[in-house]
């Protein structure tokens, strides 16, 4: 019973948390175009990199060199 003085001021603080984040995340616009988002992935356009991605993607293709296929066939 002792528990309870304590769970139920955590269970409404978890409570108020979770309605804070929420209505952050409203307010922020995160729900505005949500149809948009769910065709986004149907379609074959090539989504550009985010900056400091291109640098990345030629280094790890440098280091890895020939693809692993080209090199099973030998």
């Amino acid at each position: 019973m002792e528990s309870l003085y304590l769970l139920i001021p955590l269970s409404a603080l978890l409570v108020l948390a979770i309605l804070a984040v929420f209505g952050w995340a409203l307010h922020r616009g995160q729900f505005e175009d949500l149809d948009r988002e769910g065709e986004r992935i149907l379609t074959d356009e090539a989504v550009p990199l985010d900056g400091g991605q291109e640098e990345t993607l030629a280094a790890s293709q440098q280091f890895r060199g020939p693809s692993d296929s080209t090199q099973r066939a030998k």
